[in-house]
């Protein structure tokens, strides 16, 4: 693995790593549900989803906080130079993934019928394929937050591509053999055995990702080994104290990841139960929380993708110089962090909402919910920016050792949301759109709530003009420059080529290039105004040659 040199210690390199593997794992993640979508259909993504929320919510609990925990504790072992204990800290996490993970595993599998409502029960045989994967993920997590610790993304970002690859191949092949030898052609077994195939394709990724990281460790054990040798720091603590230390800092981190991800389990639950209270059939409500689930969320996950590659990437770079009372250079990462986070979530939300036309006619073209998922997405596309900067301000709090703030912070969040929810479905008519106006409603709750909190703990006070005006200038005039160009290149498609190539194709190529072409005014407004200078760009991956090219065409 080698010591790392200043351009790899580096926040923003690191985190650009995870987010170009963040982004190639959601692009995959997105191009495989439309196809699932076509096999199970609205119904069965419903069912999927509710099995999801519940295998993700037992998982955060069992081992979701574990990279980040074993990161922040293994980077402060190291800065202190113990790497002894350093090592000792991935052994005992091990252990604790082993022990926690095999009973949420057991109790998962076996109390499946208690965790789904008895309205949804056909998610029941869903969640029970997936209670194995949550054994696996706690192993998978310690080695990305070993790796982690030690400032290096790279292993990370290639095993969540790995998974990625894998779950997308396995679940549509297993949706279609589990329907093919289990179905028997009926119409009201489809969904459910469909999706407990696209269900088995998380387990495979997960298992793929486990694989790759047991060899990487393999092959930097040496390094690894003389790391430990050569220790003259004289600490060495005890198993007792390491498991103590580890316990310290999970718990308060499950419960606030637990709480901050929660949000969706419950949605599901209420919005079935008041929509069964005013008449729904039970089929109808899982189709539409499938529109929700897969056709909205996954898509403004996308972006927020890079917020949690970001926090991730941030928090041994901050916990180490917390550790060591840097607050200064502290301060500097976070403000880094911020302000790269925002300049990219704040036009991807402005892209998705001017885009949410082709980007379903492409990714989920099923006439009868496509205008639907188009309304719910220029809704709610704001949720991206509210998220991504709750998400990385998380990490910021977690990494100072501030870890019971984000759990208070998501809790009263969360009560707040969810009397916002109930009183919007019962109230109104708007069904799913209550459930996008919620979202929104929580996501900037928990992002104004931890910044409040970043500010008392820190001392930190945020630049605004380069971190949230210029990027928001830039994307709207981005954002109305795209659509108008869009609409003239896929008139011009149609024109040209509209008698010999499918029409979702020319749509495809249409909303390629209306990208392209966004990405380039983007970048431009954001040089020409002054809100990324030249410090800012050599942080940048290819750094370098973007500087070179923004002084060629005289940008900077």
């Amino acid at each position: 693995m080698g010591k790392n040199n200043t351009k790899e210690g580096n926040v923003i390199a690191q985190a650009s790593i995870l987010m170009v593997a963040g982004i190639v794992v959601r692009i995959i993640g997105i191009l495989y549900r439309s196809p699932v979508t076509s096999i199970i259909g609205d119904e069965g993504n419903g069912y999927y989803g509710f099995a999801v929320n519940i295998y993700t919510m037992v998982l955060l609990i069992a081992s979701y906080s574990i990279p980040m925990a074993v990161a922040k504790v293994v980077s402060g072992k190291l800065a202190l130079k113990q790497y002894r204990d350093a090592h000792k800290v991935f052994y005992a996490a091990l252990i604790y993934v082993c022990i926690v993970g095999g009973i949420a595993s057991l109790f998962t599998y076996f109390g499946a019928s208690l965790l789904i409502p008895d309205s949804q029960a056909k998610a029941i045989p869903v969640l029970r394929v997936l209670a194995p994967t949550i054994f696996f993920s706690g192993f998978l997590g310690v080695l990305r937050g070993y790796f982690q610790g030690h400032s290096t993304m790279m292993p990370t970002s290639i095993s969540q591509i790995i998974e990625q690859i894998v779950n997308a191949i396995v679940s549509i092949g297993a949706a279609v053999l589990f329907i093919h030898l289990f179905a028997g052609g009926d119409p009201e077994k489809i969904p459910v055995f469909g999706a407990m195939g696209s269900a088995a394709g998380i387990g495979a990724g997960i298992i793929a990702g486990l694989l790759f990281m047991l060899f990487i460790y393999r092959c930097n054990s040496k390094y690894f080994k003389a790391h430990r040798e050569k220790d003259v720091s004289g600490a060495d603590s005890s198993y007792k104290d390491i498991f103590k230390i580890i316990f310290l800092m999970v718990t308060p981190v499950i419960l606030s990841t637990f709480i901050y991800n929660v949000s969706a389990t419950i949605d599901q639950t209420i919005f079935v139960d008041i929509m069964d209270f005013k008449g729904m059939a039970a089929d109808t409500a899982a189709s539409l929380y499938g529109v929700f689930q897969t056709k909205y969320y996954t898509l403004i996950n996308v972006p927020v993708a890079l917020a949690n590659s970001m926090s991730t990437a941030m928090i041994p770079a901050v916990s180490s110089t917390f550790t060591l009372k840097e607050y200064d250079r502290c301060n500097a990462h976070v403000n880094r962090a911020i302000h790269f986070t925002m300049m990219l979530s704040i036009p991807c939300a402005i892209g998705l909402c001017v885009l949410a036309n082709p980007i379903m006619q492409v990714l989920f073209p099923q006439k009868e919910t496509i205008h639907l998922a188009i309304k719910l997405l220029r809704v709610g596309c704001i949720s991206v920016v509210f998220y991504s900067l709750s998400t990385v301000t998380n990490g910021v709090l977690q990494g100072i050792g501030k870890v019971n703030i984000p759990l208070r912070n998501a809790a009263v969040a969360l009560v707040l949301h969810v009397i916002f929810l109930a009183g919007m479905l019962f109230t109104t008519d708007l069904d799913l759109l209550a459930m996008v106006f919620a979202t929104m409603a929580y996501s900037f709750m928990m992002c104004l709530f931890n910044s409040l909190s970043v500010k008392k703990y820190l001392g930190y006070t945020q630049e605004v003009r380069k971190t949230f005006v210029i990027p928001a200038v830039s994307a709207m005039i981005m954002g109305i420059s795209c659509y108008v160009f869009y609409q003239g290149i896929y008139v011009i498609l149609v024109t040209i080529f509209g008698a010999i190539i499918p029409g979702r194709v020319l749509v495809l190529l249409g909303l390629g290039a209306a990208i392209i072409f966004a990405v380039a005014v983007y970048f431009v407004l954001e040089l020409k105004l002054k809100g990324v200078t030249e410090e800012d760009l050599l942080e940048f991956p290819k750094g370098t040659t973007l500087l070179r090219y923004a002084k060629r065409f005289h940008l900077i």
